[in-house]
């Protein structure tokens, strides 16, 4: 069994693939950040020796990055059990003031890394006729916040992405799910005087994935909202 995950080196990527490795999964992930990449890699096999863990630098705003790998992922597994499209990016911005091309990259990242490198994978889950998707949206794929222009705007487009996605591969036995958490306590948000207690843990997210995924095949949550228990921030 092998989870592909996206965005893994930190925050909420190695939360869930921490969380799937504890159920016994082999790990396939990408980062663009070199050394938090292999130090992810070297701690999750010195915690999991008897697991497979295989990384590589991707940059997912970058076409021909995503496609190496897909190729990386189909070379190391040949059948893939979960894929959670988890990289992302987040510019303040507003779009009165965002400079010309604020959108063009957080939507390069946001939506077109997850939709090449889907497409890329989607013959594979097609021929084995089961597996599962993840999509980490965002809450802000339902509502707008202050300065959160092309952020939301690409939230919005991945959670189409999604529902287009989950009903193309209805039929194949494939299940989509689009995760949508509010604030959770990564890196994103050290060095802000924000109280951690207020904010949502990146384990409690990658637990809430690991229990959806182990739901028979007969059944798929499609969407999964989360929020801080005293609310959006």
């Amino acid at each position: 069994m092998y989870a592909v995950i996206t965005g893994i080196s930190k925050g909420l990527g190695r939360a869930i693939a921490v969380a799937f490795a504890q159920k016994g999964y082999h790990i396939i992930g990408c980062s663009r950040e070199v050394a938090a990449l292999i130090q992810f890699q070297q701690d999750l096999q010195t915690d999991f020796p008897h697991l497979s863990i295989f990384t590589r630098v991707a940059d997912m705003a970058d076409k021909k990055s995503v496609q190496h790998f897909a190729a990386f992922v189909q070379q190391h597994a040949s059948q893939i059990s979960v894929l959670v499209n988890n990289a992302g990016t987040f510019q303040p911005s507003s779009i009165q003031n965002e400079t010309d091309n604020t959108l063009e990259q957080t939507l390069a990242t946001n939506v077109y890394g997850a939709y090449y490198l889907t497409k890329a994978l989607m013959p594979q889950f097609v021929t084995q006729k089961n597996g599962h998707i993840f999509n980490i949206g965002s809450i802000a794929s339902r509502r707008t916040f202050d300065n959160c222009a092309a952020y939301t705007i690409s939230k919005h487009a991945l959670q189409g992405f999604s529902q287009v996605l989950r009903e193309e591969l209805k039929p194949q036995g494939v299940r989509v799910t689009t995760v949508l958490p509010g604030a959770i306590f990564t890196d994103s948000w050290s060095g802000s005087d924000i109280d951690p207690n207020r904010l949502m843990s990146a384990e409690d997210i990658a637990q809430i994935i690991v229990e959806c995924h182990s739901l028979s095949s007969r059944t798929v949550v499609e969407e999964i909202v989360l929020r801080p228990q005293l609310g959006d921030l």
